[in-house]
């Protein structure tokens, strides 16, 4: 299998994380050389709670407020994730962009800068719901605050379902997966491997 780009699409909570350590591991399984799977959210996380500058102590009041970061930190965040551990034969499992449409640009010519083939979007797709119980379950810091989490679910609504749609209706620019989220974590994995295999 040639070396691969996986964007994975999904509300906060739809199991994205657990999904992309499962892929990895069935990659490696398969033959695939590296596999790296980069998360948005940790790598920000990482970055207001490690940095201390005027960029960071911004930022860390944005997400105390449940706010979003704005545009040009998202886009810093995943192109220097892919700057400082990108190398010629990864494969890559991208979790968490484009979180907005004006991200789409971007990564698609980082997809070509770094010499992918079309990229694989695999949406997971739960209900509001569904999210909010799996977020409440897993009971991270951030996921505590019932307006947090009801501003992370209008996110999704407003800003990267037009993403999905972009992805699914120009499938000249990528690979499309759509992938029913609310089964358990094994039958997920066994959709995912059935439909990344007929690529």
């Amino acid at each position: 299998m040639d070396k691969k780009f996986f964007i994975f699409i999904g509300r906060s909570g739809s199991g994205k994380g657990t999904q992309a350590e499962l892929l990895q591991e069935y990659l490696k399984l398969k033959g695939v050389g590296s596999v790296k799977h980069f998360t948005t959210g940790g790598g920000f996380r990482e970055f207001i709670n490690k940095e201390n500058n005027y960029s960071s102590l911004l930022s860390r009041d944005i997400v105390n407020r449940g706010g979003l970061m704005p545009n040009f930190l998202a886009v810093w965040n995943w192109t220097n994730i892919l700057i400082e551990n990108m190398e010629s034969d990864d494969s890559v499992i991208l979790d968490g962009a484009p979180r907005k449409l004006v991200e789409l640009e971007a990564l698609s010519r980082a997809v070509k800068f770094y010499q992918f083939k079309k990229p694989v979007v695999i949406y997971f797709d739960v209900s509001e719901r569904w999210a909010i119980k799996r977020l409440e379950e897993r009971g991270r810091e951030d996921d505590k605050d019932v307006d947090n989490i009801k501003k992370k679910m209008e996110w999704f609504e407003e800003d990267v379902l037009p993403c999905v749609d972009f992805y699914m209706k120009n499938d000249w620019s990528c690979d499309f997966v759509h992938i029913n989220g609310e089964e358990d974590i094994e039958k997920v994995h066994e959709s995912l491997t059935q439909k990344i295999e007929l690529l």
